[in-house]
């Protein structure tokens, strides 16, 4: 059985979106991952939709995901209480979003 530890990750939300969804890395640096939540960001509407996606994705409580600094920005950086392995595992499953993806020919 794995350890959970308390590990940090960077998001850039947009709000007011179609669908809650994790599109992907940012850019190829790997940096930032993208998120779009359906909720306004007015009144922490958006962050609550955050932390229940970001759960939801990883399997976790709520209560493990927290937001350490930008509340009030589209940058965010949150800290998780997760297993090293599962976040592994789903951060290596992320798209480059906005990025052409390379084709094997």
């Amino acid at each position: 059985m794995s350890k959970t530890s308390h590990t940090t990750l960077a998001i850039k939300v947009t709000p007011r979106t179609a669908h809650d969804l994790v599109v992907g890395w940012c850019s190829i640096e790997q940096k930032e991952i993208a998120v779009r939540v359906r909720a306004a960001a007015a009144d922490g509407k958006a962050n609550v939709a955050l932390i229940a996606l970001i759960a939801r994705e990883l399997g976790i409580p709520k209560g493990s995901v927290r937001i350490l600094r930008g509340e009030t920005s589209r940058h965010k950086l949150l800290e998780l209480k997760i297993e090293p392995d599962r976040l592994g595992g789903w951060l290596e499953n992320l798209p480059l979003s906005g990025l052409p993806q390379q084709t094997d020919e």
